[in-house]
This record gives C-alpha cells, sequence and structure tokens, in this order.
C-alpha cells in the first residue's frame, strides 16, 4: 500500500518561484515525493465507461472514495454534491470511488439519488484505483491538479467523525485545497488522516484458517449484532449473511477491538447489568484473527440457522393504547445536528392509569438515535417534574416490569415525547409511538418510580477539560428496590459515577462510566434488584470536558450552565426503584410521587449554590442569568437583605405550596 507521507511533497525555492512567476496560474511541477494519478478507465452505475483522460480539460479533479452504507460516506454525500455544483463552472471536476466488494450497482445508484449527486460514481472492480492511491476508507478524497499530481488527500473537512458531530465545519480541508490549486498557490495542508470505515477490499482468504464465518464467526454476529444490524432497524448496514459481512471485516476488527461496538460504556469492575451488551475478549479475538485471514467464508453446511426476530412490538401481548407522537410526520434535515425536539401528547386519561408494560418504538430508525417519553402535568416546562416512562435507543429492549410491579400516572396528565435525531445524509420523516400495557391496580403490589440525583447548579468554565459536578439524591423513609441506573449528562459529558451511601455509613460503588458517549442514552438494567434500606443515598460525580479536546464540544470558549438543549448541560443521575404501594401512598402526593421534604430542598440549594461554604446563599453565588436571579431572590429573601438563610428557604417553600407536607416526611438536619 502506497505510504499516506508520500502524498506530502516539500515544493521549495525555485517550483514557489515559478508559481509567482506566472501570476498564480501555473501548478507547481511533482517532487520525487509527489504521485502522479495514471490514467484510469472504470464503469459508473449506468454501465458507461469513464476514463481520468476524459476530463484533460479540467483544472481540478477530486477523486471521492465511497461507501453506500458507510455512516460518514451517507453524511458527506449532499456536501460532495453541493460542492460539485459550487465548483464547476471552475473547471473542476468530481468523480465518486466505490471499491466495496460488498457494494453493488444497483446499491451504488440508489446512494446517488438519495443524495442527489450528479458526479460519475464510478466501481472499482478488486479495489484496484484504491491500491494504486493507497486509499483506505471511506470517505477519503484525492486532489489532483491538472498534471494529475495528488495535491492534497484526507478528509473533506472536520465537522463529522468517528463518534461525533459538531453543528458546522471550522476546518474545509478540502474545499481550501482546491481553492489553493485554482489560485495557483501550494496547498496549505497537503494531508490530513481520513476518519471513516475501512474500504471492503478483496482479501486472499487463507484457505487453511480455523476461524470461518460458517463455524464461528456468525454465531457472534448472530447474538451480539444482527438485532440492530439487519434491515429495517438503526445499524447502517445488514450482517445477517456472509456476503453482507465480508466486506466489513476490517471495520468490525477495528470497532471491536476499540470496543466502540458493541455499543457498553460500563466499567466491568462494577455492577452486573443484564442487558450487557460487552463482547468477551475470546469473541474480540475471533472476530480478528477472521479479518486478518482474509474473511474466508467456511464450509456452509456448518451454518447455524438464521435468528428469529418479532416483527411490529416487542411487547408480551399487543399494547391496550398506542400513541403517536404528532398527527404530522418531522421532516429530519439531510446533514448537520437537530437539537432535542419536544412533542406534547394529550392521552385523555381521565383515570388514573397504572403502567406494566410499554415500548417507544421509532417510526424511521434511519434517523431517530433515541426516543424518551416522560408524563407529566399538562404545560410543566419543568424537565425535573416530568416522569420517565419508556425509551427506545439502538438494542435497548422494552420495559417489561416483574408480576406486581408497575408506574403510576395520574388522570390528567400528559405524555411528552423527547426525540433525538441523527441526519444521514438525505431528507427524512418520522412519526414515532408509545405502546401501553395496562395492569390492574388490585394487582400492583409496588410502585415502579423513576428517580434522580440532579445538579443544576454548575458553571462549567471555558476551556474546563475535568470539571467536577456531584449530587446527592434525597432520602426516603421506607425500603425501596433499585431497578435500573441511566446517567445523563449532553455533548461535554466525559464520565459518570453512581455510589451508594447506607444509612450505616457504608458505601458502594454501583456504576462507573469511564468514558460517557451522549449518543448512546443507555439505561444499565440490574441483573438482580438491589435492596436499599430506608434512609440510604445515591451519590453521583460527573467530568465535563469543555475543552478543545472534546470533538464533540459546541463552544470550548462558553460558559456552561443548565440548559434544555445539547449545547447547555445537565448532571442527572437517573434510577428506576420499586416501592411497596402500602408505603407509597400515592393518592396524598403531589406529581411525582417520590417529593422532598422543605428541609431537604433548602439543604440541596445550600449545597449547590453555597461557594464560600457559610451556610447561606448570596446573590453572587447564584449562576444564574440576571433575571432568574431575581426572581429567585424575590421568592426567598424573606428580608430583602441581600442573604438567603436555610430557614428562608424552608419558610418560601412552604409559602408556595410546592412540596409534600405527609406527616411522616423524613427531615433532615440543618448542619
Amino acid at each position: 500500500m502506497w505510504p499516506v507521507r508520500l502524498l506530502v511533497g516539500v515544493v521549495v525555492g525555485s517550483t514557489l518561484a515559478g508559481v509567482l512567476a506566472h501570476g498564480g496560474d501555473a501548478i507547481a511541477p511533482a517532487s520525487p515525493a509527489e504521485r502522479r494519478a495514471d490514467n484510469f478507465t472504470l464503469h459508473d452505475f449506468y454501465g458507461k465507461s469513464r476514463s481520468l483522460a476524459d476530463y484533460k480539460d479540467k483544472r481540478v479533479v477530486v477523486l471521492a472514495f465511497l461507501g453506500t452504507e458507510c455512516p460518514l460516506a451517507r453524511l458527506y454525500g449532499v456536501r460532495l454534491a453541493r460542492l460539485q455544483q459550487d465548483y464547476a463552472a471552475k473547471g473542476v471536476q468530481f468523480l465518486g470511488v466505490d471499491s466495496n466488494r460488498q457494494d453493488a450497482i444497483t446499491q451504488i445508484a440508489a446512494y446517488a439519488r438519495a443524495h442527489r449527486i450528479s458526479f460519475p460514481i464510478l466501481k472499482d472492480l478488486n479495489n484496484r484505483l484504491a491500491d494504486e492511491l493507497g486509499a483506505v476508507r471511506t470517505p477519503e478524497v484525492f486532489v489532483l491538479d491538472q498534471n494529475r499530481i495528488v495535491r492534497y488527500h484526507g478528509r473533506i473537512d472536520d465537522q463529522y467523525g468517528v463518534g461525533y458531530v459538531r453543528k458546522s465545519a471550522s476546518l474545509r480541508y478540502l474545499q481550501s485545497a482546491i481553492d489553493d490549486l485554482l489560485a495557483g498557490r501550494l496547498v496549505a495542508k497537503p494531508a490530513t488522516e481520513p476518519v471513516g470505515c475501512f474500504i471492503g477490499r478483496v482479501h486472499k482468504a487463507d484457505p487453511s484458517a480455523k476461524v470461518t464465518y460458517s463455524n464461528q464467526v456468525v454465531r457472534i454476529l448472530n447474538k451480539r449484532c444482527v438485532s440492530c444490524h439487519r434491515p429495517g432497524e438503526i445499524a447502517p448496514f445488514a450482517m445477517t449473511n456472509y456476503a453482507e459481512v465480508s466486506g466489513w471485516a476490517d471495520t468490525i476488527a477495528e470497532v471491536v477491538r476499540q470496543r466502540r461496538m458493541p455499543p457498553w460504556h460500563a466499567d466491568p469492575q462494577y455492577g452486573h447489568f443484564r442487558n450487557d451488551r460487552s463482547l468477551p475478549e475470546g469473541e474480540i479475538e475471533i472476530l480478528c484473527q477472521w479479518a486478518a485471514a482474509g474473511a474466508p467464508e467456511g464450509d456452509q453446511k456448518e451454518l447455524p440457522p438464521p435468528p428469529r426476530f418479532v416483527d411490529g412490538w416487542r411487547l408480551p401481548q399487543e399494547p391496550d393504547q398506542v400513541f403517536s407522537m404528532s398527527k404530522k410526520p418531522y421532516r429530519v434535515q439531510a446533514e448537520g445536528t437537530v437539537d432535542y425536539k419536544y412533542f406534547p401528547v394529550d392521552p385523555g386519561f381521565t383515570q388514573d392509569r397504572w403502567i406494566k408494560a410499554m415500548e417507544a418504538r421509532p417510526g424511521n430508525r434511519a434517523v431517530v438515535h433515541h426516543v424518551v417519553v416522560f408524563s407529566q402535568k399538562k404545560g410543566n416546562r419543568d424537565e425535573l417534574q416530568r416522569q420517565l416512562l419508556a425509551g427506545y435507543a439502538p438494542g435497548a429492549a422494552p420495559v417489561i416490569f416483574p408480576p406486581g410491579m408497575a408506574k403510576f400516572v395520574p388522570a390528567g396528565s400528559e405524555l411528552l415525547f423527547q426525540m433525538h435525531y441523527t441526519p444521514n445524509g438525505s431528507e427524512q420523516e418520522d412519526i414515532s409511538k408509545v405502546g401501553f400495557i395496562y395492569a390492574d391496580p388490585r394487582e400492583v403490589t409496588h410502585l415502579v418510580e423513576s428517580v434522580a440525583a440532579v445538579n443544576s447548579g454548575f458553571v462549567i468554565p471555558p476551556g474546563a477539560d475535568d470539571y467536577k459536578v456531584e449530587a446527592d439524591s434525597f432520602s426516603f423513609n421506607f425500603d425501596m428496590e433499585l431497578i435500573t441506573l441511566a446517567p445523563h449528562m449532553h455533548l461535554r459529558g466525559k464520565s459518570f459515577r453512581y455510589e451508594l451511601q447506607y444509612p450505616d455509613g457504608k458505601t458502594e460503588t454501583l456504576l462507573d462510566v469511564p468514558r460517557y458517549d451522549f449518543g448512546w442514552q443507555t439505561g444499565y438494567d440490574l441483573a438482580n434488584f438491589k435492596r436499599l434500606p430506608k434512609g440510604t443515598l445515591f451519590h453521583c460525580t460527573a467530568l465535563f470536558d469543555n475543552s478543545t479536546n472534546n470533538p464533540n464540544n459546541p463552544d470550548s470558549k462558553a460558559t456552561v450552565r443548565w440548559g434544555d438543549q445539547t449545547w447547555e448541560e445537565m448532571m442527572v443521575g437517573f434510577y428506576d426503584v420499586a416501592v411497596p404501594v402500602s408505603q407509597s401512598d400515592i393518592k396524598a402526593r403531589r406529581f411525582p410521587s417520590f417529593m422532598p421534604t422543605p428541609d431537604q430542598i433548602a439543604q440541596r440549594l445550600i449545597q449547590q449554590f453555597d461557594a464560600d461554604h457559610d451556610g447561606k446563599i448570596s446573590q453572587r453565588e447564584i449562576p444564574l442569568r440576571p433575571v432568574a436571579r431575581k426572581l429567585f431572590f424575590v421568592a426567598l429573601d424573606q428580608n430583602h437583605d441581600g442573604i438567603i438563610t436555610f430557614e428562608e428557604i424552608t419558610r418560601g417553600i412552604e409559602k408556595f405550596g410546592i412540596v409534600d407536607r405527609r406527616p411522616d416526611a423524613q427531615r433532615v438536619s440543618k448542619k
């Protein structure tokens, strides 16, 4: 393979003088280290023969190596089409090249139509052109000058990468290279490292390989991957047979070796979870051996029966009721980022509902990354007053509680769909939905509630790469059983840890997520429910990266506070618990059913905002915007001295009547 470093030529002295002498019209000749693209002839998806020599009148030719199912190649398809339109009149010709063994002509044609690509896309059989140029990934571009010398090689820009999507590109490598060549300048940055999927090359399989697709690999894929990697599901390509998988062997080996796939982010040192998707080391080794051996198929007689999947709902029965997020489809843009979208829905609940099973289902898996469905009071705008009901993320299972357990939704509540869309390179539409199975109230023994340890008072400074935020839960005067943990941050989230603090002073780490990934809103379901004695507290610790080292960071120069959108931040440690109905006193509580006492709220506010640790809150310690800070003090500063005390908070809370006043509500110390 031709090394990437050979693309970087050093042209100085008389060469630069020659460019300047020609008034910017001439391109410098090649240095010994530079590569000239030889003429080639390939066929496009219409079967028409195309040669590089056909474009001898073009000042610049861009060869873009593409793949029909690579997520990054999909995202950049629209951009390449737009660049061709922008530069066509300036003597620039784009040519797509598909060297993937797994991509059929019909798939290439569909890719071109979906992304409105008018330039030719050529099929590079046996990846000969890719080998000649040293192309490795899709997408990957080579920019040729009029002498067909490679003047730039690498990425298109820096907007999309593995595991991140920026609002827009800040470094437009391809566009800058074209502009430099058209202006007669040396390309300022002649090479960058391409990012994307490995080209599905035709490898010579080792006939003596012990690991083949038929005898071992297919069993791992069926067990770990095919639930998402099959037609109609969210994964970008199918893995249901050898022809679909073989061209992805190198990419599969890379992503499992780096533990990017299957998506699972919990440190195995802590906790056991029934939805653990991580691959054992032995299975990783098998997949890597298979790729290294050239992805041999093996004896088809050894193939196991294909796995069976349920179409439609995965609930134990048809839902009692189904609710859609809206009547009209939401239109998802072709590229860029989409902030969370919220769709309130009135389910018409005229009576209380107990829900024992539920499933959120995306309408368009190609662009729906996750769905979260809440219940709340109608018109509520406070996220902390929402009750989490159901969610969908790739690979997630429906929520099915054990017999006797259910969630409670009061009459008059509304549903709220939180939608996270990820554009895939072509405009799409979606209507997602949720299905409920109701429980007979007489059969319910345990209330399941989604609670949270929350810190909303943080201020993340610009450039901070390891900013710590901590939060403690409220304690309750009854025993509980812990079911699920679900950390939540946004794009600057770096790590998240849950610890239990038992009433006797002992501590226990339940979950550690050392590399939090906003792209995967994972709930961690305990393999065995954990009993939490009354008085137990959750302590959550999160780290945030607001530096330029975080490729997801929307703006490293911003001071970041709590907010609903992804360019703001949250620090929430959700957890689901089950409480005996006999102890939960549901009807006597406000919504949601777990309501803190005035003392608990006062203690939490002091904990979050008291920066100088004097037991009081001054105006300079409140990280809210001026109007919000003023309202905060108007509500709680009883004597108008510019200082809020513990007693003022409790009196203000009781005055506004926003907490549970049950006589058995637990009180906490003011100290």
